[in-house]
């Protein structure tokens, strides 16, 4: 098996223009991975193991299209996120529609397709948000971060028989553009106790562990990387 993690590790990473995704695919690539990036936008990273892939995630064929065409993947980390808020009373009802598909109809997709391709030591990781717990004025964003925690613990149950494991990593307020989304405007992100925004540096440090040997045990989980948050 170390073997293999050497000679054999392909991740399918999506969002890595910018922020989290980002953060996750350099961090992959300093380890020695092959990564392939889904992005909307043009991706920032240049390196000879990365392999960016022009994909609206929303878009059913598309996505699948895109899947369909990226052969030995070992690991899927969804990472692709958008910011909507509102308070209820004055919901946009788009906006849970949107949200949907990015977050959950996204990560329904890729996984369906990966999963049954995925070797023994394949990994599944999906990026969710301590907002899954509950925040105000963030309800629809929340619902679609809680939908991914009860996917993962569904799918860690039916792949734990393969040595195939899926969890999701849960940030708080983390230091990216996302923050500035002017979409977000009305809900300012509250400091974490630690007194800083989480890095997405720190939050990619966890998904690779998660993604590594090290972790077999660890399938089904939320893990939350909140500074002190979730207290």
């Amino acid at each position: 098996m170390r073997q293999r993690e050497k000679t054999f590790r392909h991740a399918v990473v999506t969002g890595t223009s910018s922020g989290i995704g980002q953060a996750i695919a350099q961090r992959l690539l300093d380890d020695g991975w092959r990564v392939t990036g889904f992005d909307l936008t043009p991706a920032s990273i240049h390196a000879a193991a990365f392999h960016a892939v022009s994909v609206d995630l929303t878009d059913a064929k598309a996505r699948l299209d895109a899947i369909d065409a990226t052969s030995d993947v070992t690991a899927l980390v969804h990472a692709a996120g958008i910011m909507r808020g509102g308070r209820l009373g004055s919901l946009d009802l788009s906006a849970s529609d949107l949200l949907w598909r990015v977050h959950v109809d996204a990560a329904i997709a890729l996984a369906d397709r990966v999963a049954p391709r995925l070797i023994e030591g394949g990994r599944i990781v999906l990026i969710g948000s301590r907002a899954a717990r509950g925040v105000a004025n963030r309800s629809q964003y929340g619902a679609t971060k809680a939908a991914l925690v009860g996917l993962a613990r569904s799918w860690a149950k039916e792949l734990a028989p393969r040595g195939i494991t899926v969890n999701v990593v849960a940030p708080a307020a983390t230091d990216t553009a996302m923050l500035a989304d002017p979409e977000r405007s009305t809900v300012a992100p509250a400091t974490p106790p630690i007194g800083r925004l989480i890095r997405p540096e720190e939050v990619a440090a966890l998904v690779a562990f998660l993604l590594s040997p090290d972790a077999a045990a660890i399938t089904g989980q939320e893990i939350a990387i909140c500074g002190g948050a979730s207290l």
